[in-house]
């Protein structure tokens, strides 16, 4: 008998759910028109008793309802969907109940059908607000089908202040969670009710987590600092939950994101790295009312450069790119970005290559480009140790031909953006790039007019080849965790912060500056990975967890991967007006000697001469020591075997000199 009931409820559920619009608005309105009828009705009997003509009753019924009908419209009553109304319910139908009790008391009393219309048109107005209210919210019920209880995930919020006040509201009427407890730092909350929810110190999550069964914590805290999020994620990764978290103050107040709008916690909170307000003069400086050009468009820093540097209002920005499809992408996204702000900023997408040095110098003269940001490298290790003649030529012949382009073309500001690789390296791509920032040393020595700098920072955060994708994605597929080394530590950063680093560095250059980016503190990769798996529910699984969830593997250091990286080559370093930008001193080749050198590379690479292009790195890199040998590709296909390099004896000895301060 109780399943044929269920049933049939379920049956005229779907059925009113599937009703065209219009027919639901006709229910709708034969509903309210018996409501206020009803109303009326009760509120003549609560005051004179049903001692009266059965016509008049009935006239009092018809006119309530003709005045409420079309009050409600009016409210747009009949436009919400019942299913999703919320609390504006309460305004909609206050105006609504207030409005036909007093057109239905003046109308009675002109027509003097009651005694005391005014009384009446108060009890009215009380019966017509709860009747309105709770008609539509017991159909809202009865429409959503929710889970029962047991069928819902438990859930715990940290936090017990507005916005997870907020967040409770939600999952409340979420039909997949249901929020048990709060959990909030401070003492002075500790057993009160927020939303129904009693709030519990930190200290008693594990016993919650127990008695509630929850097997998920969702952060409320959008206004909490980075390093607090640390702190607290970090006692959190203690417990078996899968840890969440709503979006940042920022995101809720710009209306990019709802309170609701749940996520998994940032690796940026795993850091604990709280940015440093810009600069405005800083940023600014090279970049408003500029014509600006950025190489590498639509890579990772790249393309976050073209972000910032639109909302900075430069005359011109040229997005300079080799890939189609990135150019595509990135053209798009700052177009759309340039309409939203109606900034007169012209956005210029242009194919190319930075090794065509007679392409970007018409480039930079048709546009009279004043600052170029050098974004376009290869820069992943292994791949440029598997193809070294090319990492050479785009990351050390680029850059020269780039920026001869710019000395020739009278741009103002040049900057590089290197890496920590390029300290001590012992890749390809280390040295290409360290050469790369002695091809800028050597010119600035020769060119007055034009500011050559580089900026030199770590790891950045969801970049392409970034660690942090890979995990995520590896986790959620249910494991192995592949780490290279289980004492690997890297430097990491977010991409927004690096890049308008950047920029506020490029507008303090000097000329011929090595600007080095405070990274904080380094992180322990293996570390970073076993967070990440408890902070999505899951355990490591190892030989003291056997029934783990997710395996760490250790796969080995790749082709000249580094256990460590450093950002100094020397000890000559020092502060800046920015607290996270400090400038380094260091040694460099003049030009006449840079110049011979990279005519051998030039040399090599157009003889496929890969032992050649290496012996010119080795000694002209300070610090290369490769702990492998020519991993090129295409070399070990032709000779069988990886190759080792020795400075032939025809080789010149470079003449390092130093830079002062």
């Amino acid at each position: 008998m109780m399943s044929t009931k269920t049933t049939l409820l379920r049956a005229v559920r779907q059925y009113l759910v599937n009703l065209p619009r219009s027919s639901k608005q006709l229910v709708s309105v034969s509903a309210d028109a018996v409501g206020f009828s009803v109303c009326a009705l009760l509120a003549t009997w609560l005051l004179f008793g049903l001692d009266r003509p059965l016509a008049g009753n009935a006239a009092i019924c018809l006119l309530s309802a003709a005045i409420g009908i079309p009050l409600a419209w009016g409210q747009g009553l009949y436009q919400s969907i019942v299913r999703y109304i919320g609390l504006d319910l309460f305004v909609a139908g206050g105006k609504t109940a207030l409005g036909a009790a007093s057109g239905a008391s003046l109308l009675l009393y002109a027509t003097g059908m009651l005694a005391a219309p005014v009384r009446w048109g108060i009890v009215f107005c009380a019966l017509s607000l709860i009747y309105i209210c709770a008609s539509r919210f017991l159909g809202r019920i009865f429409l959503v089908r929710r889970k029962s209880r047991h069928e819902r995930e438990s859930v715990i919020i940290y936090g017990a202040g507005e916005a997870a006040a907020s967040l409770a509201t939600g999952l409340f009427g979420n039909s997949d969670f249901l929020p048990v407890a709060m959990i909030d730092d401070d003492v002075q909350l500790y057993g009160k009710t927020v939303q129904g929810l009693v709030v519990h110190p930190p200290s008693t999550l594990g016993k919650l987590i127990r008695q509630t069964d929850a097997s998920r914590v969702l952060l409320a805290i959008p206004s909490a600092s980075r390093r607090k999020r640390r702190e607290i994620l970090e006692r959190l990764s203690e417990y078996p939950v899968h840890v969440q978290t709503m979006p940042d103050l920022g995101d809720l107040v710009s209306g990019k994101a709802r309170v609701d709008d749940i996520s998994d916690v940032d690796v940026e909170d795993l850091l604990g790295r709280d940015p440093v307000p810009p600069y405005d003069e800083l940023l600014r400086a090279s970049v408003t009312g500029k014509s600006v050009m950025v190489t590498g468009a639509g890579g990772s820093i790249g393309s976050e450069l073209c972000r910032q540097i639109i909302e900075l209002d430069p005359k011109t920005l040229i997005l300079f790119e080799l890939s189609e499809i990135a150019l595509y992408n990135i053209e798009r996204e700052i177009s759309e970005r340039v309409s939203r702000r109606n900034s007169r900023c012209e956005v210029v997408p242009l194919l190319g290559s930075v090794r065509h040095e007679q392409r970007v110098t018409e480039i930079l003269r048709s546009f009279s480009v004043n600052t170029v940001y050098h974004a376009a490298a290869y820069k992943h290790v292994p791949v440029v140790e598997h193809n070294l003649l090319e990492g050479v030529q785009n990351n050390v012949v680029g850059t020269l031909r780039t920026a001869k382009a710019a000395a020739a073309s009278g741009v103002e500001t040049f900057v590089l953006i290197s890496t920590d690789k390029a300290v001590s390296p012992t890749s390809v791509m280390g040295a290409t790039k360290r050469f790369a920032e002695l091809v800028l040393q050597a010119l600035n020595d020769r060119h007055d007019h034009t500011r050559f700098c580089m900026v030199r920072f770590g790891n950045v955060l969801e970049s392409s080849g970034s660690v942090v994708p890979l995990f995520r994605q590896q986790i959620r597929n249910g494991g192995p965790v592949t780490v290279t080394h289980p004492e690997i530590i890297r430097y990491f950063m977010t991409i927004p912060e690096a890049a308008q680093l950047v920029i506020q560095a490029g507008g303090m250059a000097n000329g011929g500056d090595v600007f080095v980016l405070n990274m904080g503190e380094p992180v322990k990769i293996r570390d970073l990975a076993m967070r990440m798996i408890n902070l999505m529910g899951l355990t490591v699984k190892d030989a003291d967890s056997p029934h783990g969830d997710i395996e760490i593997e250790y796969t080995g250091l790749r082709p000249a991967e580094k256990l460590y990286e450093e950002l100094l080559i020397g000890s000559n370093v020092s502060g800046t007006r920015h607290p996270r930008i400090m400038r380094a001193e260091e040694e460099y080749i003049p030009y006449e000697q840079l110049k011979y050198l990279v005519d051998e590379l030039v040399d090599a690479s157009r003889e496929l001469d890969r032992e050649q292009a290496r012996s010119v790195l080795l000694r002209s890199v300070h610090g290369y020591r490769p702990q492998n040998g020519i991993e090129d590709l295409v070399w070990v296909q032709r000779t069988g075997t990886t190759g080792t390099t020795k400075t032939r004896m025809s080789d010149t000895v470079v003449d390092f000199k130093p830079r002062s301060a």
